[in-house]
């Protein structure tokens, strides 16, 4: 009698341990890789970026983007001294990234700016600043830059009966007159790469270099390779690209958007860039601006 009763005993122990082990795998193993790492988050899981949506923007006006720019608005940066036709590359391009962050074009404001206090620390009273201002180190330590979106090369003008119209190295640039508008990288690169004999000649603008060509008071000036294009072309008759600069440095010189330091919008500008970048875009409105600004001789 006792044998059937120990049998039942031991059929109901067996019964118990495996509604045990039933429970204990039921809602996951805690232990396996399915659980995130201490301090870490899951694989499957993607960090989240900011939300770029026009009405989370931190703007400088509610619902409004407020872009800078000098003036006289340049060609072929801009075209006829108006930022507002998205004529012109940066005015062409200032809309592509508003219309890429989710703006319309009545949501766009422009403002004036001086290029020489635009990299000046403090508040901004703008989103954003373009303006071919070339991203360097100095000037970050006060304001903030985006991603470039144009590769730039110096370049040099003078008159075509000068006597560097034919120079081909920056040695036969030496004893040379040479003038640029003070606070570019223009000027720096005649003090830094050219270092010419003479102390070169500084201007409150690019119009004022370009009289002093026009005058005789100076050889030649410096600036970036498209805006020579332009005034050899139609501002300076007479006048010829002598050649462009070789890139200095590892990397190229870039132009980017400038921010007040510390602006959050860096970020969702900078997506923005970069998907217009991606998929072709800016490089459409490159070929449609700055198409000329391709073949110059290269000074050495």
């Amino acid at each position: 009698m006792k044998q059937p009763r120990f049998l039942a005993l031991a059929a109901l122990v067996l019964s118990f341990v495996v509604l045990l082990a039933a429970c204990g795998s039921e809602g996951g193993d805690t232990d396996t890789d399915d659980q995130p790492a201490a301090g870490g988050t899951s694989g499957s899981e993607e960090p989240e970026g900011p939300d770029c949506a026009v009405d989370s923007l931190a703007l400088y006006q509610e619902g409004q983007l407020t872009i800078a720019t000098d003036k006289p608005a340049y060609e072929p940066w801009f075209k006829g001294n108006d930022p507002t036709n998205g004529k012109g590359f940066e005015s062409a391009v200032a809309y592509a990234v508003a219309e890429e962050m989710g703006f319309t074009r009545d949501q766009v404001e422009w403002v004036v700016e001086p290029f020489n206090k635009s990299y000046a620390p403090g508040p901004k009273n703008y989103d954003f600043d373009i303006n071919q201002i070339s991203i360097t180190p100095k000037r970050e330590e006060a304001v903030d830059f985006s991603e470039g979106y144009y590769d730039v090369n110096q370049a040099l003008i003078t008159l075509e009966d000068s006597d560097i119209a034919d120079a081909s190295s920056v040695t036969e640039l030496k004893d040379a007159k040479l003038g640029a508008q003070v606070g570019t990288t223009s000027f720096a690169y005649i003090q830094q790469y050219i270092e010419p004999s003479d102390q070169p000649f500084t201007y409150d603008n690019t119009n004022d270099a370009k009289s002093a060509l026009r005058a005789g008071q100076i050889d030649g000036i410096v600036v970036d390779l498209p805006t020579a294009f332009f005034i050899t072309a139609v501002e300076i008759p007479g006048s010829k690209v002598a050649g462009q600069f070789t890139t200095q440095g590892a990397a190229p010189e870039q132009f980017g958007l400038l921010f007040e330091s510390g602006n959050p919008l860096v970020e969702c500008v900078d997506q923005a860039i970069t998907t217009l970048k991606d998929d072709g875009t800016l490089a459409q409105i490159q070929d449609e601006w700055l198409s000329q600004a391709v073949d110059a001789p290269v000074i050495e």
